[in-house]
């Protein structure tokens, strides 16, 4: 191999060696239409910034599914708390008033994962039926985090009051956006100009009854 011929593959090796290494430049997961969907969701919460990144990463911008994705962080929040609860009960166990403190969060936040039970039934997979069982949804929605709520408040101690928080204020919180979202259904449907009534009536009596039911 003569030298000019040397040179042009030692440059063409360079090239591919250096074209190799390049790092593709970071795509912004977010596109604006999707953002916009975010924004109309989370416009009616409080902490704006926890619903935001929430739903950042969801891979749909259809209204119904961000808002059962808050719904379903929410619920997986309570079943961390609960697993968070029962991993610091040895650590009291000689302390009568804390095992009773968290002993009762627990069955507080078991409450809560059975009235999630009941949403996601009254809740369906789009909005028709969201508005359609708006008031039930609000309704398990509110007593989720009311659960939250009541377990804390029984708990005057501030040490153990702040550790147990520590371990369940993410279910409170996430609860309580979905809370929010409801409150504000009417301006959440006006945002992506949706038509469907809010029905404001209970029809927690029209569901189906828990599987536990038929076998119980």
């Amino acid at each position: 191999m003569n030298t000019p011929i040397k040179l042009a593959f030692l440059i063409l090796c360079i090239a591919l060696t250096a074209t190799a290494f390049i790092v593709p430049a970071k795509r912004d997961a977010v596109s604006p239409h999707h953002q916009k969907a975010v924004d109309g969701i989370c416009s009616v919460v409080q902490d704006k910034r926890l619903c935001s990144i929430t739903l950042r990463n969801v891979p749909s911008d259809d209204p119904a599914v961000l808002v059962r994705y808050l719904a379903t962080a929410a619920e997986a929040s309570v079943k961390k708390g609960l697993k968070f609860l029962s991993g610091i009960k040895p650590k009291y166990k000689g302390n009568a008033f804390a095992t009773t403190c968290i002993t009762g969060c627990e069955k507080q936040l078991h409450n809560a994962l059975d009235d999630f039970a009941d949403f996601w039934k009254a809740a369906g997979k789009n909005l028709t039926s969201m508005a359609e069982n708006y008031f039930t949804c609000k309704k398990k929605m509110t007593s989720i985090f009311t659960y939250h709520s009541t377990c804390l408040d029984d708990i005057y101690d501030k040490t153990l009051h702040k550790v147990v928080e520590g371990g369940i204020g993410l279910g409170k919180r996430m609860s309580g956006e979905s809370v929010d979202v409801f409150a504000g259904m009417g301006k959440v449907f006006n945002t992506f100009n949706i038509k469907t009534k809010l029905n404001q009536k209970d029809t927690d009596t029209l569901l189906p009854p828990p599987l536990s039911f038929y076998y119980y």
